[in-house]
């Protein structure tokens, strides 16, 4: 009888931990969003804060959602893996919902349009796209310019790199002939960095979106309800307008 009251006493508080535990993940009310904050103007470091674009989206979308935004400053290349792992819910980091992605994650509705653009020299060869054969290209690794590059000119003609201004400043010692990026990053590495231009012709146009784990279709859809109504309010115009004033 003393063995089965035991038994019983342990069930009860195996029970009373797990309601706990669930009570505890209830009550947690963090938006974790995964980034890569060397993306000015999308995303990076004023001072210890992460700021831009996309910090701003980000925080008006939890706050959509009633939850504080938490931001994780991470490698670009593994932002997919940690959505998928639940260490953050979401990717935001100037990322292109893209096939290959999608085959590991699912994407919101998208907020913005991205541009890929090439860095060159001032007085480089390079006049246009067609130039790029057979030159050596740096890219930011796992970026969909390192994917285009790659499949444009192949494996053998591109570098990859943690993050834009690694790939920048081996442009500038001579190590590579272009760099391959975001139309706003790259304004912002050719404003920094004397000597540099961006080539007149566009590489692709992109839209960005969020990633969210495929296990997750419920803050998947609270994510787009929230993009809809900040695009409905001007909100994310005003966003994007504050970083990116029109010419």
């Amino acid at each position: 009888m003393k063995k089965f009251a035991r038994i019983i006493a342990l069930v009860m508080a195996v029970a009373l931990m797990a309601t706990l535990f669930a009570s505890c993940k209830k009550e947690d009310n963090v938006l974790k969003m995964g980034t890569n904050a060397a993306f000015p103007p999308y995303e990076y470091y004023e001072g210890d804060k992460i700021v831009g674009i996309d910090a701003e989206i980000g925080a008006l979308i939890a706050k959509k959602l009633d939850m504080e935004l938490e931001i994780v400053d991470m490698d670009f290349n593994g932002i997919i893996a940690a959505v998928q792992n639940g260490s953050i819910d979401m990717g935001m980091a100037g990322m292109t919902k893209d096939p290959d992605r999608e085959k590991s994650v699912n994407f919101s509705t998208s907020y913005a349009t991205g541009v890929q653009v090439v860095i060159v020299k001032e007085g480089s060869a390079i006049k246009s796209i067609d130039d790029l054969k057979g030159k050596k290209i740096g890219v930011q690794e796992a970026t969909t310019g390192d994917s285009y590059a790659t499949s444009d000119f192949g494996e053998e003609a591109v570098k990859r790199y943690v993050n834009g201004a690694a790939a920048v400043q081996d442009l500038q010692n001579g190590s590579i002939d272009a760099v391959i990026i975001d139309n706003e990053p790259a304004k912002a590495f050719v404003a920094a960095n004397e000597g540099l231009t961006i080539l007149e012709t566009e590489y692709t146009v992109e839209e960005y979106a969020i990633a969210v784990s495929k296990d997750d279709p419920e803050l998947l859809e609270k994510i787009n309800k929230a993009i809809a109504e900040l695009k409905e309010e001007g909100k994310i115009d005003e966003i994007i307008n504050k970083y990116i004033p029109a010419e």
